[in-house]
């Protein structure tokens, strides 16, 4: 680079983008599309401040990255130049496949195709832009690398992405129970026979993290208006692709309007990368554009809902920790179609129900704690912390979302 270009970021200060190849895929059309897709999709609908976008995301992991890898030199791991910026560009694009909305439509725009297999679609394709400097990255990404650390601070229960959205997210909310110590985790981190591994001391520090996580999705990530708002984008939607394969004319732009019309499996994105570059057109404002035209389309469903969303006129939600009962769904769907006196074709355009689930830690993927006697441990049989024991259970609340009153004339 002529000369070293620094980006201020509202949580950590300076960024640094350490190299040449670094800076060619950040500058990507690709990469740069992250700025029109919000980290948090409709939450801002609850807390407004949450408009930070995967960009701010992708940058700060980044950051928090070479933090965490200067610290493990520090402490005598040997990680060359190479492994450094591979690592880095790792973590930089590991939510590059996600569409628009993210988590919110990944199973509407496209069928069963989940963000993660698009990212590293993606970065094949970046790959053989830049003559195979991504091959490394790749390695990592992909969990191939002999040097299993590396892909376990890409992707595991305590990897970069989620420092970084744990905090990001903390900071554009303002929800402070999910505020974590991110600075003294990375401190404890160390590798033991090419595995992460935390210090015993930092054993607390790892326990306040799974806390807070779960206190996160419950507050922020899983928060009940969340819920609704998104199930109502669901089902509009659903709506606008039933519409469109029965050759009904509504407005989106063209790239939309494919996916709408077209199923695409995943096969059909690696055989045809023109499919996943119309893909990666895609991005928040093609939904909001839409919505903003289908406000007065002829159809009551597409009208309504669209209309919804811009007054903030969302589905009424309840929760129960217990799972509501067969003849209440019905009974309670059955009222909801009288009140809105639509036909029954259409009252699960706006009638929702289902579960989410939580949990704070699992078993599975382990957190491995490093003892003072060089013993490695999982961190939920290390010391005596109730607290993770519990969090490994997974809780479940079910919910039912329903319109509140609709307008069937244009």
């Amino acid at each position: 680079m002529k000369s070293q270009k620094i980006l201020n970021d509202p949580v950590y200060g300076f960024i640094t983008i350490p190299s040449e190849l670094i800076f060619t895929i950040i500058d990507h059309p690709y990469f740069q599309r992250l700025r029109r897709i919000k980290q948090l999709g409709l939450t801002d609908f609850v807390y407004p401040g949450a408009l930070h976008t995967r960009f701010h995301h992708a940058l700060g992991a980044m950051h928090l990255m070479s933090i965490t890898l200067d610290n493990l030199r520090n402490k005598g791991t040997e990680i060359s130049d190479q492994e450094y910026e591979a690592a880095l560009i790792a973590i930089l694009l590991h939510d590059i496949g996600h569409g628009p909305f993210s988590h919110a439509l990944e199973y509407s725009i496209l069928k069963g195709i989940p963000h993660e297999e698009l990212s590293l679609i993606t970065i094949q394709l970046l790959n053989q832009e830049l003559n195979g400097q991504l091959n490394l990255a790749i390695q990592i990404f992909k969990n191939e690398y002999p040097r299993k650390f590396l892909n376990q601070l890409v992707s595991s229960q305590l990897d970069i992405d989620r420092l970084d959205y744990l905090q990001r997210d903390c900071f554009f909310t303002g929800v402070s129970e999910g505020t974590i110590g991110a600075d003294r985790i990375i401190k404890m981190m160390a590798v033991k026979d090419e595995q992460l591994v935390i210090e015993e001391k930092g054993i607390y520090s790892i326990e306040n993290f799974l806390s807070a996580r779960r206190l996160m999705y419950w507050q922020v990530y899983l928060h009940k208006t969340t819920v609704s708002a998104e199930k109502m984008l669901i089902n509009l939607i659903q709506r606008a692709k039933v519409l469109a394969t029965s050759g009904m004319a509504f407005q989106v732009t063209d790239e939309l309007g494919f996916f709408m019309k077209e199923t695409i499996s995943l096969e059909d994105f690696k055989k045809d990368h023109t499919l996943l570059e119309k893909f990666l057109s895609l991005d928040d404002y093609d939904i909001w554009g839409a919505i903003k035209m289908w406000k007065k389309h002829e159809d009551y469903v597409l009208r309504n809902i669209s209309q919804m969303f811009l007054t903030r006129n969302l589905y009424k939600i309840n929760l129960s920790n217990e799972p509501f009962g067969s003849e209440d769904l019905e009974e309670m769907k059955i009222k909801t179609q009288r009140k809105l006196q639509i036909p029954d074709t259409d009252i699960d355009y706006f009638f929702s129900s289902g579960k989410v689930s939580n949990y704070g830690y699992l078993a599975k993927d382990k957190i491995n704690i490093l003892t003072k006697k060089g013993k490695v441990m999982d961190v939920a049989t290390a010391a005596d912390l109730p607290n993770i024991k519990v969090m490994s259970k997974i809780v479940e609340k079910h919910y039912v979302c329903k319109a509140k009153s609709l307008i069937l004339n244009p």
